[in-house]
Order: C-alpha cells, then sequence, then structure tokens
C-alpha cells in the first residue's frame, strides 16, 4: 500500500506513455498496475498544493481559497491567455508572470476527441499534450509570451475547436487526421489575422514552425469504456475494480474512469490486488 495527496500523474512519453502517482513527493509507477485490480481510498484530507494547509474543499484542481484568489497561476488569465495583462502592470505575482508568462510559449494543433488549437510554454511539451489525451499533436508557431499565444489561438479558433472532448476522448483513440493539411488551411485562413498580430510585436516575436515534426502519442489502454461513468472523490470515497488503463490524466477502471488531476491535494491510499 502507498499513501499520500495526490498531485497529477508525471508522465514520460514512451510507446506507450509511462505514468507515475505523485504522493506527496514519492513515484509510484502505475503503468505495472493495469490489468490487475486496483483500489484508491479517499482518508478525508485535503491540503492545498501550494500552500499545504489542512482545508475541506479546494478550489481550481487542489488550491485552498487565499491561494486561489491570490496566486496569479489561479487568475482567469491562465485559463483565457489573450486577457493576460502582465504589461499592464497588474500582475498579481509580477515575478511568477516572469518566469511562466513572458517565456516562449507554442501554439499548436492536437488530436485527442478530433482536432484542437491549444498553446503551452515550451517546457510543458509533450506533457501538456500527453495530460490531454492528444494521439497526435503539432506545434505550428513558436511566440515570446503567453499573451501572443493567446491571440493567435484566438484567431484560429475561429476554424477549430479549443476544447476536448473528455468523454469521447476516453471511449477510444481518435481518428487519425492529417495534421499538416490541417495546420496548412489554417494559416491559409488566419493570414491577416496573423500578421495583424506580427506587427503588433514585431516579427521577430512570431515564428511559424514550417519544419515541426507531428509527434504520435500511444498510451496503456487494455480496453475501453462503452459508457464512460465517472467517479468522484466527495461523493464516493473508495474506488476500485481492475484498472484497464490510462489516459491523459485519467484512470480507466472497468467500473467507471476518475479524472486524478482534479484531485489535487486529496490524501488517498492505494492499494492494488
Amino acid at each position: 500500500m502507498h499513501s499520500g495527496p495526490l498531485n497529477k500523474m508525471k508522465t514520460e512519453l514512451d510507446s506507450p506513455v509511462n505514468y507515475s502517482f505523485v504522493l506527496a513527493d514519492r513515484l509510484v509507477p502505475v503503468n505495472p498496475l493495469i490489468g490487475s485490480p486496483l483500489s484508491l481510498q479517499f482518508t478525508g484530507e485535503i491540503a492545498c498544493i501550494h500552500c499545504g494547509r489542512k482545508i475541506k474543499k479546494s478550489f481550481n484542481q487542489g488550491y485552498c481559497y487565499p491561494c486561489f484568489t491570490s496566486l496569479a497561476q489561479c487568475d482567469m488569465c491562465i485559463v483565457r491567455p489573450e486577457q493576460c495583462h502582465f504589461d499592464l502592470g497588474t500582475c498579481r505575482e509580477p515575478e511568477w508572470g516572469l518566469g511562466h508568462c513572458m517565456r516562449d510559449h507554442y501554439v499548436y494543433l492536437a488530436n485527442s476527441s478530433g482536432i484542437k488549437v491549444g498553446i503551452t510554454r515550451a517546457t510543458q511539451i509533450p506533457t501538456r499534450w500527453i495530460d490531454q489525451g492528444a494521439t497526435q499533436a503539432l506545434a505550428i508557431f513558436r511566440v515570446s509570451s503567453r499573451l501572443q499565444a493567446g491571440l493567435i489561438e484566438v484567431a484560429l479558433k475561429e476554424h477549430v475547436s479549443d476544447r476536448t472532448s473528455w468523454q469521447k476522448m476516453l471511449k477510444g483513440t481518435a481518428e487519425e487526421v492529417d495534421m499538416m493539411k490541417s495546420r496548412n488551411e489554417l494559416l491559409s485562413r488566419c493570414r491577416t489575422q496573423i500578421d495583424e498580430i506580427s506587427k503588433r510585436f514585431g516579427e521577430d516575436a512570431i515564428e511559424i514552425l514550417e519544419d515541426s515534426q507531428m509527434t504520435q502519442i500511444e498510451y496503456p489502454v487494455l480496453q475501453y469504456p462503452a459508457k464512460v461513468k465517472s467517479f468522484n472523490f466527495d461523493k464516493t470515497a473508495k474506488i476500485s475494480g481492475v484498472l484497464h488503463g490510462i489516459k491523459g490524466q485519467y484512470l480507466i477502471f472497468d467500473s467507471g474512469v476518475i479524472n486524478i488531476r482534479k484531485f489535487g491535494g486529496y490524501t488517498v491510499e492505494v492499494v492494488p490486488g
């Protein structure tokens, strides 16, 4: 048995992806547990994933309310990067903003439940794609700030979704897409908007990645569910069954699925067998 407060699973790109539980500062490999019975028991204790204080309810996947309302990483501009206000001098944590927002970002296309557009920091490739359950991914722009990435994403999502249907993603492997063709069509449709963003920030700030190579991702799944039933530790303290696989940040049991990332800071006991 292993126990401790959860964080999102650590991933390593391989064929298939390698997953590990992060319980406090310990890593517990999950792939070897696939195909066998597994129980996760929530003990009732929750701790903020930032400050560590004990809480009764978490916000934004693991934060206490004071951290949720004060940290820059919990601000609305993280969800809507086109609203980044660092340049206005109103960032909640300017030093954090410098390290996370005012650095290279990528705009990408991914195929998880169908093709979508998204953005991520350079340091989060391919982690971001794996966390979304993408089976194909292609970086199409490199830019020098989160704001620029957000503005490009806004232009592109007029023509392609920026969301993943997690239920569809968990029902099987997405139908393969010609990513290069999709990229070229988007660049053609959005040329005017991209040129305007480039003029605003300077040509050196935005780079089209014409030679980017597609990343193919395989997940350790023995069997996908026909119907997706989602478990919630706040309603069911013990989750058990045969582990059929892992995709995104979801464990797929024969009895349902659970999003591990959603329950950051929840203390659980992991009992194999």
